[in-house]
């Protein structure tokens, strides 16, 4: 068997991580709308009539489809025969379907329609969902959550889909590389968005001399049209690499169904599975009530009308500033030089206390949680180079864990003791915020990049599909608790900033002891059989596929 030494594209640097920033961007587009309504749970109640309850389900909506009519594992079978190009193009195209449905159901024209007198009188008891009480919807819920569950539904069958293509396609641009360096940058540049929607998404509703929510979801919009075009480019790039290989994107030996069985004997994937459903449900349902949550919690200074604090001027700063923290941050990390490096570190030091001062000068919960993924930003590189270099996944996904609880429980039950203190609450919640965020960034680091030594690569699609469908179970699940839970600990409450949250975050808190038990189980597993999850990802030999398949001995 001869050798190919002929270059491709992913041989080269700086064109491989070209291909890993087209995925990142169009991911970071799609966190952006994924959380829009967030920050603005207070407004929507204001102004659309959306209490927590409906809130809860118009959010968890999003995963609905992809769970219970399974779309995420046809999506995976349509991943692996018809390859990362067509699938990354359709995901972009269902995205924006459904973001634009969603954004005509908070607008005011569709207040007065009779799609919105449709949704009055329909779909308030589906036969057989009801009775499971698992439906997307319920008698009393506005229309315009109604119908902007729908195109949640849509979109989340989309961002979900575009998941198991980026996952796939870093795999197949990065394979025998930086494999979990590069995931971990992408997840890093994609919750930027998080940040983004924070600090944009208010803006964009109170912008003018009303407020109207729908101009917000119109910027997102806008942001799925660009992802889509990121993808779009993608497609080229990927297809010159195909004709560079000689790699199809049919495969040769067709999928069948009957794979599936390889995965789902594998008791690793199961454990990484689990650990990904209960991990995933502890951070992106709080992060759609963590601004409402600190508007509960904290006591923030007066903002006087008209000055720069309450101006969108210092919203576009703000934001500028964010982005130095995240650049500098992320480029220290490939800084060979020590003096570069500290230089890098020290601006990126220096713009985050600028960063926190400003969210707190301006007395904005949305603004103080938009420090979420910045030191996720800086450390996830280092997390992920950490994993390519000295192995030790299933380890961090432990310390995730730990650093899970103790911020949940931090929320819990220290910030409250802080409320009427403007500045030791502020501190104490962008402590607790940062630290979470850093928890999140050992995921992507640590989790993804070990799930192809886990299964065959022809079926590895198919294994993020199973893996994105059992977490979104929690995804569709959690959200909706969070809302009822508040609801019902709340029932005299008005006020959608006077909510006591301390029941949500303990449920969530005892999430992560599931799964801090779970990793150390994960970990003796792995000893036991032997999947090479605490070895790392680069061997000696670089153009060897490093990928740990599990062989029909190992299954049987």
């Amino acid at each position: 068997m001869t050798t190919d030494l002929k270059k491709t594209l992913r041989d080269s640097a700086a064109i491989r991580w070209t291909a890993l920033l087209l995925l990142a961007l169009a991911m970071f587009c799609s966190y952006i709308f994924m959380d829009i309504l967030s920050p603005i749970k207070d407004l929507m109640q204001e102004t659309r009539g959306w209490d927590s309850t409906a809130f809860g389900t118009m959010q968890g909506a999003e995963t609905f489809l992809n769970v219970f009519v399974f779309f995420l594992i046809f999506a995976g079978i349509i991943l692996d025969k018809m390859g990362v190009r067509f699938t990354a193009i359709l995901s972009g195209f269902v995205m924006l379907v459904g973001a634009v449905i969603k954004w005509y159901a908070v607008t005011d024209s569709f207040a007065g329609s009779s799609i919105a007198a449709w949704f009055d009188a329909n779909l308030n008891y589906i036969p057989g969902f009801d009775e499971l009480g698992i439906s997307p919807f319920y008698r009393g819920m506005p229309a315009s959550a109604k119908f902007a569950a729908v195109g949640f539904m849509i979109f989340g069958c989309g961002v979900e889909m575009a998941g198991i293509t980026v996952s796939r396609g870093i795999v197949k641009w990065f394979k025998g590389r930086e494999m979990a360096l590069a995931m971990g940058s992408e997840m890093a540049l994609a919750r930027l968005g998080v940040a983004t929607c924070m600090i944009f998404s208010p803006m964009f509703a109170k912008m003018g001399e009303r407020i109207d929510v729908s101009r917000s979801v119109a910027f997102g919009v806008v942001l799925l049209m660009i992802a889509l075009i990121m993808f779009i480019v993608y497609f080229f790039m990927d297809k010159k690499l195909d004709a560079q290989t000689g790699e199809a994107e049919e495969k040769d030996d067709p999928f069948k169904v009957s794979d599936i069985g390889k995965i789902l004997v594998s008791s690793g994937f199961w454990l990484v599975a689990l650990l990904c459903v209960l991990y995933y449900s502890a951070i992106f349902p709080f992060q759609k009530y963590a601004v409402n949550m600190l508007q509960c919690n904290l006591t923030f200074v007066d903002v006087q009308e008209g000055s720069f604090w309450a101006s969108n001027t210092v919203t576009i700063v703000q934001y500028i500033i964010m982005l130095v923290v995240a650049v500098a941050a992320f480029m220290s990390n490939f800084s060979k030089g020590k003096a570069k490096k500290a230089t890098l570190l020290t601006i990126a030091i220096i713009a985050l206390i600028v960063f926190c001062y400003m969210g707190y000068m301006r007395g904005s919960a949305e603004t103080i949680f938009a420090v979420f993924p910045l030191l996720a930003v800086g450390i996830t590189p280092i997390l992920g180079s950490y994993v390519d270099h000295k192995g030790k996944a299933a380890s961090m996904l432990v310390l995730g864990s730990i650093l899970l609880i103790i911020c949940h429980l931090t929320f819990a039950f220290i910030l409250p003791m802080f409320k009427g203190s403007a500045v030791g609450g502020v501190v104490v919640a962008y402590i607790t915020i940062l630290v979470l965020g850093a928890s999140f960034s050992l995921v992507p680091a640590s989790l993804w990049p070990s799930v192809p030594k886990l299964v065959d690569a022809k079926i590895i699609g198919s294994a993020y599909a199973l893996i994105f469908w059992i977490q979104n179970i929690g995804l569709w699940l959690f959200p909706l608790l969070i809302g009822k839970v508040l609801d019902k600990t709340n029932p005299d409450v008005d006020d959608p900033t006077q909510f006591d949250y301390t029941a949500p975050l303990v449920m969530l808190a005892c999430l992560g002891v599931a799964a801090l038990i779970l990793g150390f189980i994960l970990k003796r597993v792995d000893r036991k059989k032997g999947y090479g999850l605490e070895l790392p990802n680069i061997q000696k030999e670089p153009d060897k596929v490093i990928e740990e398949t599990i062989t029909g001995e190992e299954l049987r």
